[in-house]
């Protein structure tokens, strides 16, 4: 009997607030419920990944933490900050502008800046424009950190946050309008679903041109060529990092399926989830045994670079690759991982935290891997963009390096670099109680 009274009661007041709407409010048709609740999921997916993404941040910083040494942890830690930061700022003054506004099939966007929508307005489209922007600014700021680990413990701050300003700015939002933005490389059908060249690519060259130009750490390399290991200050921080970077990705892969209005979009977001997952698992196990079979011992750091380049190698197509196969890109990730990193070292090219052969090199084989489960892919065109992003990034951070290192210098002291970048630059000791 409460139950009727209640449905009564319910189907009364629905009447009276119909009655007291206006006529158009009253014009509710089931194709308009779908259009108006496809906009909200949508846009929740962009703001949900965009969360997930900027939790990356946090990530980077405490893989990065954990693999300097302790002397330069506040150093990483106030990088890590300032980039995200500031790339926050370059992407809404330039960059979202750069990358999206009236590419049309070219090589950059505008250089105006963006038409927001007035507040309480309607926005056109199939999402928010404003979700869009905040998910592809996390986008922009992961470029950066990648960067960050690799020049460790002997850059200057200052330098490299101008270095991060530039590339925020300009060289990751010409790059990405060259595909996202519907550019010359969109036209000719080059297939980067989330960013394995786009983002962790143009992120890695631009690494190893810093890391070049820079120099390797003071007694990183003898004259005799051996190489000496400089332990990080903590492996829990550098797990705890890659677990923080895994749970991201999540955001990173799935939020750039772009859509989550209806139940096949769904049903993808799924998807990529369940191969995102299984990629970085497969880097992870076939790291460990490479690195059994071959030096008889795990190492952990290898372990964990290994899941970043499983994860890595995904991003360029975690759709339609079934499980087994996303777990075999995965696999090849950490074989990548396995035999780049003692090859670095071989070139005397210093990468702290190991970014070029998990962003750069994972991400070159992840974007031509695409036409192996992605039928609409071509491997000549896959090359064509690998070759278009390595060159211009190469050139345009080359140009900022130099110009950097000419007028304000970007590499630390001797006596800075051996005292810790803590200590100097900062004025703020991670670990006090060990100086």
């Amino acid at each position: 009997m409460s139950n009727r009274l209640l449905l009564s009661a319910g189907l009364a007041s629905g009447a009276v607030l119909a009655m007291a709407l206006p006529a158009h409010a009253q014009e509710v048709t089931a194709e308009s419920v779908k259009t108006e609740a496809a906009f909200v999921f949508n846009t929740l997916l962009f703001l949900m990944g965009g969360f997930l993404v900027m939790f990356m941040a946090a990530g980077f910083a405490m893989l990065e933490a954990g693999l300097v040494r302790s002397k330069n942890v506040s150093m990483q830690c106030l990088k890590n900050i300032g980039l995200y930061s500031i790339a926050g700022i370059m992407y809404w003054v330039l960059g979202y502008s750069l990358m999206y506004s009236g590419v049309d099939g070219g090589f950059i966007g505008s250089f105006a800046a963006y038409s927001w929508p007035a507040a309480g307005s309607a926005n056109e489209g199939s999402y928010s424009v404003g979700s869009d922007w905040f998910f592809q600014m996390v986008f922009c700021a992961t470029t950066a950190s990648i960067v960050s680990g690799t020049v460790a413990e002997r850059i200057k701050l200052w330098p490299f946050l101008i270095f991060v300003a530039v590339l925020t700015g300009l060289i990751y939002p010409i790059a990405g309008s060259w595909k996202w933005g519907a550019g010359w490389l969109d036209g000719m059908g080059f297939l980067d679903f989330a960013g394995s060249t786009l983002v962790h690519s143009v992120g890695g060259w631009a690494a190893l041109t810093g890391a070049i130009i820079l120099g390797a750490r003071k007694g990183k390399y003898g004259a005799d060529g051996k190489m000496t290991p400089l332990p990080g200050s903590s492996i829990p921080l550098a797990t705890l990092g890659t677990f923080i970077l895994w749970l991201g990705w999540f955001g990173f892969n799935g939020g750039s399926q772009l859509a989550f209005g209806d139940n096949i979009n769904a049903s993808d977001v799924s998807r990529i989830f369940i191969n995102t997952n299984l990629a970085a698992c497969g880097g992870v196990i076939v790291s460990m045994l490479l690195m059994q079979a071959i030096y008889k011992k795990v190492d952990v750091t290898m372990a964990l670079n290994g899941a970043l380049a499983g994860l890595v190698s995904i991003t360029a197509e975690p759709l339609t690759p079934d499980p087994l196969m996303a777990i075999l890109i995965g696999s090849v990730g950490g074989v990548i991982v396995v035999f780049v990193v003692p090859l670095l070292d071989k070139l005397k090219i210093d990468d702290v935290v190991g970014a070029i052969p998990v962003h750069l090199m994972a991400g070159i084989w992840g974007t031509l891997a695409v036409p192996l489960t992605n039928s609409d892919g071509s491997f000549l065109t896959q090359i064509i963009g690998v070759t278009a992003y390595a060159a211009f990034t190469i050139v345009a951070s080359a140009i900022v390096w130099f110009v950097l290192k000419a007028t304000m210098g970007i590499r630390a002291s001797e006596d800075v670099e051996a005292l810790g970048l803590d200590k100097v630059e900062v004025g703020v000791e991670a670990y006090p109680e060990f100086a």
